[in-house]
């Protein structure tokens, strides 16, 4: 049992150095990629579409729930405490340097993350990879840089529209329960939006496109010849960057307010 348990400490630390190895390659390559000619910007675009543009709708859909619940709930408690201005700061505080990323990013992660795993271990099991090696290609460079920047890129994009459909887009719902005037309302909204409620969250979610996009690319490359672990890698690949997500975001956020 002791042996065994040794075996797994081993495996894990060895596993763990990969995975850092591989950033670090991820890093390097990343830094070269605009500087060269390659076909690696169809996949980048690709990417972008598939995790940015086709994502657009559900982001849209619920970052106005989510800001329309704050609305209402606000709008039903605050008034009792005479605080009824504060719904304005909890609704930028909430969505923009909370929610916004998070709900964002675990949105890319169960859809773009899985694709990701699953097209790389499909392309491993296939030997497309070694095709790449054969020919002198790098597969980080080719494969996995454009699909890292275009995860990373969409994942602020969308963070963007989070933000500007949960704080405007839930206008529509206080005017179903208390009518405000446009004016009034975005007026005193953007008074007290600031830079750092921005700037907090485009943090949150350059940090965690990274996560989504490494882990993701990474869980596809442990594939070894067997295709049935093509749906196992999709699972590590989600079930891991939810369990990063939230450990970045609680360390981002000691961060910010330390």
């Amino acid at each position: 049992m002791i042996a065994r348990l040794g075996h797994s400490a081993r495996l894990k630390g060895s596993s763990l150095l990969y995975g850092l190895g591989f950033f670090y390659n991820v890093l390097k390559e990343t830094g070269r990629f605009f500087r060269r000619s390659q076909v690696g910007y169809k996949v980048l675009i690709l990417q972008i579409l598939f995790t940015g543009y086709e994502a657009l709708a559900i982001n849209a859909v619920m970052a106005i729930a989510i800001g329309a619940a704050i609305n209402v709930i606000g709008q039903s408690l605050l008034p009792q405490f005479g605080q009824s201005q504060l719904m304005y700061s909890i609704l930028i505080i909430v969505i923009t340097r909370e929610l916004g990323p998070l709900l964002t990013a675990f949105v890319i992660t169960a859809r773009s993350g899985t694709a990701i795993a699953t097209q790389l271990g499909t392309m491993v099991v296939n030997h497309e990879i070694e095709a790449y090696i054969a020919v002198g290609l790098n597969p980080i460079s080719y494969l996995v840089v454009p699909r890292f920047i275009g995860v990373v890129v969409s994942m602020l994009v969308l963070t963007v529209y989070f933000n500007i459909f949960g704080l405007m887009g839930s206008f529509i719902v206080v005017q179903m329960i208390s009518p405000t005037p446009i004016g009034e309302y975005l007026g005193t909204l953007m008074s007290m939006l600031t830079v750092g409620d921005v700037v907090s969250g485009l943090t949150k979610a350059l940090v965690f496109g990274v996560v989504v996009s490494v882990v993701a690319t990474y869980q596809g490359f442990s594939v070894n010849r067997s295709s049935t672990e093509i749906p196992v890698a999709g699972i590590k690949a989600v079930g891991q960057s939810f369990i990063l997500i939230i450990l970045t975001d609680v360390l981002v956020t000691l961060v910010q307010y330390a």
